[in-house]
């Protein structure tokens, strides 16, 4: 087994392509445009990932997608843990581990800070144990009414993880092919949403300042009602207006995960963390 990094081609995508559609059948969204979206017009930088190739046959992938984040008071580049699969073929022989391993090895030698992610319940145990990561939080999942209504929010260099967007990764992340995301102005800061359960139950964000880009026309809210999902600082969280969705009603737990590769961070603090839909892949 050859374990060799990924590669941004056309002809190496439609083979991930290929792979995503024998793991997960009746996934609709690994199309040549999602994959190059993501893989190749990130501007924060092309994916960081390694192949397992059984001769020509490509066994197992694994990718990470390069962000920009403030960590313990530094903007730095970091890993955003994606997508992950083994042919059926391979699978049970710890090809994902390997592959895990050699990613992280290359994306510290490459001067990455470290890599986050976004587990379910049976995924993050084996992140913990096998690969190092922390388990840093849940994920708050919540449906509520209107803005937010957190207190005034402390400087992104005084916060322990907060993704750090320029405009240009914003007008990439809006432009997912798959999932557009639609941003407007309101109040003097930044809305966004995307599709969740449809547009009657969108996944909601805010940043603050105004739009830094012209608004992405789409469908507009079809509903007071939003989903949020993400994590605010103690110090100034307030969720009146959102409710918790109850545990059993959850398809399954989310939960922050990180993993250092710098000796100045041993372990982010959970209870300064900024995080929101926007910064991971599920909507």
């Amino acid at each position: 087994m050859r374990i060799a990094p990924v590669q941004h081609d056309q002809a190496t995508l439609a083979q991930y392509g290929a792979l995503f559609a024998a793991c997960f059948p009746g996934a609709d969204k690994f199309t040549p445009d999602y994959l190059t979206w993501l893989y190749a017009a990130n501007p924060d930088g092309p994916a960081v990932g390694m192949d397992a190739w059984d001769g020509e046959r490509l066994a197992a992938h694994y990718v990470c997608i390069p962000q920009r984040a403030w960590v313990e008071g530094r903007e730095v580049l970091v890993l955003l843990s994606l997508n992950t699969a083994t042919h059926p073929d391979y699978q049970g022989k710890g090809l994902f581990t390997k592959l895990a391993a050699a990613t992280f090895e290359a994306g510290a030698a490459a001067g990455f800070d470290g890599v986050y992610g976004v587990a379910n319940a049976n995924s993050t145990p084996g992140f913990v144990r096998k690969l190092g990561f922390q388990l840093v939080r849940p994920l708050e999942a919540r449906v509520g009414l209107g803005t937010l209504s957190h207190g005034p929010r402390a400087p992104a260099a005084q916060l322990s993880f907060e993704r750090s967007w320029s405009p240009e990764a914003l007008a990439w992340r809006c432009a997912n092919p798959h999932n557009p995301v639609h941003r407007r102005a309101h109040g003097g800061r930044q809305q966004f949403y995307a599709a969740a359960f449809g547009l009657r139950l969108p996944a909601y964000a805010e940043l603050d300042g105004p739009l830094q880009a012209a608004p992405h026309n789409g469908a507009p809210l079809l509903s007071p009602l939003r989903l949020l999902i993400g994590l605010a600082p103690d110090a100034n969280a307030s969720w009146w207006n959102y409710a918790s969705i109850p545990q059993r009603l959850r398809p399954s737990p989310l939960n922050l995960i990180y993993r250092s590769f710098v000796p100045r961070v041993a372990a982010l603090d959970p209870s300064r963390i900024q995080f929101s839909f926007l910064d991971f892949d599920a909507y």
